[in-house]
């Protein structure tokens, strides 16, 4: 599956509806943007169930604000909704499998007791 170009009103329903996105905060001037770019792109292709999705931070200003993007590129993961990774920097190929497997294996009912934990101040409890 190809990247796709996420936008301020695509963005919300793409995180909502899909398992597991993977977003690509990018402008055209950045360099390491331009080296991150075909490995993003060779992840999606041998990830067809992971939408990829790029976000041009000089074009999607408020989402990249809204986003709190400071530094580019900066990868996202989200997984049923929840962002559950954040990193800036370009990340070689081996890194950015490390990522998708990574995510992919996340048992989402412990990412919840956690959040859930973190949010009221109580310990996570193992089930």
């Amino acid at each position: 599956m190809a990247t796709q170009t996420l936008t301020e009103s695509t963005f919300e329903q793409t995180i909502t509806e899909n398992d597991i996105v993977l977003v690509d905060f990018w402008a055209d001037w950045c360099g390491p943007c331009k080296m991150f770019a075909p490995v993003f792109e060779a992840s999606s292709e041998e990830n067809p169930d992971v939408v990829h999705g790029k976000i041009d931070t000089e074009a999607e200003r408020g989402l990249a604000a809204a986003a709190s993007i400071t530094s580019i590129p900066t990868l996202m993961a989200f997984r049923e909704g929840i962002l559950v990774f954040s990193q800036p920097g370009a990340l070689p190929a081996p890194a950015l499998k490390q990522v998708v497997d990574a995510v992919k294996g996340l048992d989402m009912e412990d990412v919840r007791r956690q959040i859930a934990a973190a949010n009221d101040g109580t310990p996570a409890q193992d089930a």
